[in-house]
């Protein structure tokens, strides 16, 4: 079976989930895993889960599923998480340097290689060993370094002027996560991650059930 390379967004959503799921079966020792206990988990329908794996080229057998090392071994490859790609991150504040200490994000396939601010007193300061440098210097440094991944983490009014001087300087992705929508060159990617629109679908959910 081919692989995809259109993959429908909420299919990629869902894709991480699996193989987190199939990661902890994979730590117990268990060397099959069926689409129906994957549903279980995620509560869906089997036929979505083995519509969805479809994409990536994985096969199960018949009345056994799928085999747990190689169902890893497809989805690391295909999310891209088997392989480490550099990004830089700018605005060193309390979001910012939370996932400059998120050591798990390079087993997921992202290491960030350095941060930028204008912040004086964060300059030269560094976290989880990580340097903050001052934005002036992101230009040289992605040129010599071939970043092209931005992760952005200032305040919402100064989102659209950094993505203007990422793509600038050679930026072909950014990760935003701003409540604020950046305007950028159609081949320029953007994942917006806004955690207060979570936090409000939450709090809806959770009103919501107490009426």
């Amino acid at each position: 079976m081919q692989k995809s390379k259109n993959v429908p967004v909420p299919v990629l959503r869902r894709m991480p989930a699996y193989l987190s799921f199939v990661q902890m079966l994979q730590k117990q020792g268990e060397k099959y895993v069926s689409s129906t206990r994957i549903a279980d988990y995620m509560e869906i329908d089997s036929t979505q889960v083995t519509k969805d794996l479809s994409h990536t080229g994985l096969t199960g057998k018949t009345r056994v599923g799928y085999e747990v090392d190689s169902f890893v071994s497809v989805l690391e490859d295909f999310l891209g998480f088997s392989r480490v790609d550099s990004a830089f991150l700018v605005g060193a504040g309390s979001l910012g340097c939370a996932l400059l200490q998120d050591k798990g994000l390079a087993a997921f396939g992202l290491r960030i290689e350095a941060a930028f601010d204008v912040d004086k007193a964060k300059i030269g300061t560094k976290v989880n060993d990580i340097e903050v440098f001052h934005i002036d210097q992101l230009r040289t440094m992605a040129a010599e370094r071939n970043v092209v991944i931005g992760i952005i983490t200032v305040p919402a009014e100064h989102a659209q002027n950094v993505a203007d001087l990422m793509v600038a300087w050679g930026i072909r992705a950014i990760w935003n996560f701003t409540p604020a929508r950046i305007k950028v060159p159609s081949h320029i990617v953007v994942q917006n991650t806004t955690i207060y629109m979570n936090l409000a679908i939450l709090f809806n959910k959770l009103y919501n059930q107490e009426k």
